[in-house]
């Protein structure tokens, strides 16, 4: 039988406490890690489209931004919604005033300056109403569902994403979908 004297014990116990600090700081991580966006650019356009087996989520922002920056932090951070996404959308992160051309369905759109700062296909998008954050629904096929401008946080958002991401936009009406809806965020 082994005896442990009290500074032996002592020194178990603080390296049995600090290894489970450890362990349980790894398991948060990889849970954080597990519940980010992964987040398509705005050249992938065509190439998610011609999948055809998931609707498109697009966040349209701007660097400067500072409700497109709180999106980012408070509702997509969350796993709720980054889980959803993930799994039900293609998501694709635009910066709406990006000099780049972009390929959307065949067509280039770039930004001229003909917009102001925003690039061609953000006003098209958007439908000319810009405004930032804006979130964009696309079907499978690339076609406009509808932009929603404006900031969400992950209570209001995720009814939103469910309703486009499960098809119900083409049973129901959105006010009706969401007297029924229960969610699963809990912040």
């Amino acid at each position: 039988m082994i005896r442990l004297t009290g500074k032996k014990m002592k020194n178990i116990m603080i390296t049995a406490a600090v290894a489970l600090l450890a362990f349980a700081s790894a398991e948060n991580l990889t849970a954080q890690q597990g519940s980010r966006v992964h987040w398509y650019g705005a050249d992938d356009f065509d190439m998610l489209i011609a999948k055809n087996d998931r609707p498109i989520f697009i966040d349209a922002y701007t660097d400067w931004c500072g409700w497109c920056k709180k999106l980012d932090q408070d509702t997509f951070s969350d796993p709720v919604i980054a889980d959803y996404l993930n799994n039900n959308f293609y998501p694709v992160k635009f910066d709406a005033e990006s000099k780049e051309p972009v390929k959307f369905k065949g067509k280039e759109y770039i930004n001229d300056g003909s917009a102001g700062k925003a690039h061609q296909l953000a006003v098209a998008l958007m439908q000319g109403r810009m405004s930032y954050p804006t979130v964009i629904f696309l079907n499978e096929k690339g076609e406009l569902l509808t932009p929603v401008p404006g900031y969400r946080g992950p209570a209001d958002f995720e009814p939103m994403l469910v309703y486009f991401g499960d098809g119900k936009y083409l049973e129901q009406k959105f006010e009706d979908f969401t007297k029924t809806f229960t969610g699963k965020v809990t912040k």
